[in-house]
């Protein structure tokens, strides 16, 4: 038992000071993390980095700095940080097999947030799916349509497939097509429709509106009318000014024609 005693004592004498430095150092070395951490966010703030890309290099920093802490600590206590490191680095690729899918989220939410195709705030076309971008998380994208409904986009696949940032520019074009009939005048028409454009007040004047030809159809001559306008202003235009030009095609007494067919009927009698 006294040999025991005596054994207990002579760890004791080894390892307290080392553990005691290795508490000191892990309580003073998650301090000067912290400060460091909030002295980064301050000068990333300064610096006007997108509000977006802030947090998730707080979070990278962070941990970063927090494992390279643990690591030094546990290499004061004695313990082998090379086979700890193996470890963790045989864990690290165990998870990352189970988590295909979410590392590669992960990738392509780290490319969103670097390369910054869009913003919070931005109206994007990806997947499919035309909505507002509300947040842009590690993993997924969240948008909010113009139904008021929530699109969670995987990273991954915006990513690595097309994006179409429809507000980048503050300015775009509203293309809208429009039928007259084949007896209407479409130098008439055309005059009509820019008249009818250019007395909305939403509307740019440069670049200006443009209206052509657009296709020779079955039962119409389609007119491609091209109106600019801020971003903000899409959809007011879009309606807007379509309901401006029918109700000016009326008034001008110019027809939209509906579908038509001939139809030819042979008397063979």
């Amino acid at each position: 038992m006294e040999k025991y005693f005596d054994m207990a004592i002579s760890l004791t004498m080894v390892y307290a000071p080392k553990l005691a430095l290795a508490i000191i150092t892990l309580v003073i070395g998650l301090w000067i993390i912290g400060m460091v951490t909030k002295l980064f966010v301050k000068a990333l703030v300064a610096s006007k980095t997108d509000a977006t890309l802030v947090p998730f290099l707080k979070s990278l920093i962070s941990w970063t700095l927090k494992v390279l802490l643990f690591i030094s600590v546990a290499s004061m206590v004695g313990i082998a940080t090379t086979s700890f490191v193996a470890v963790l680095g045989a864990a690290g690729l165990a998870v990352g097999l189970a988590l295909q899918g979410s590392l590669a989220n992960f990738a392509g939410g780290v490319l969103l947030l670097v390369f910054r195709p869009y913003k919070i705030g931005d109206l994007i076309e990806s997947q499919g799916q035309l909505g507002i971008v509300k947040e842009i998380q590690i993993f997924n994208t969240i948008l909010t349509t113009f139904q008021n409904q929530t699109v969670i986009l995987p990273n991954s696949a915006v990513s690595s497939n097309a994006i179409t940032n429809v507000t980048a520019n503050g300015t775009v074009r509203v293309d809208m097509e429009i039928g007259i009939s084949y007896d209407s005048n479409i130098a008439d028409a055309k005059k009509v429709i820019l008249d009818a454009v250019a007395k909305n007040d939403k509307v740019l004047k440069d670049p200006a509106c443009a209206v052509g030809v657009n296709a020779l159809a079955d039962s119409s001559v389609n007119l491609l009318v091209m109106p600019w306008c801020n971003t903000d202003d899409y959809w007011d235009v879009y309606f807007g000014v379509r309901e401006d030009i029918k109700n000016a095609l009326d008034e001008a007494n110019i027809s939209i024609p509906f579908p038509q067919r001939d139809v030819h009927i042979i008397n063979e009698a």
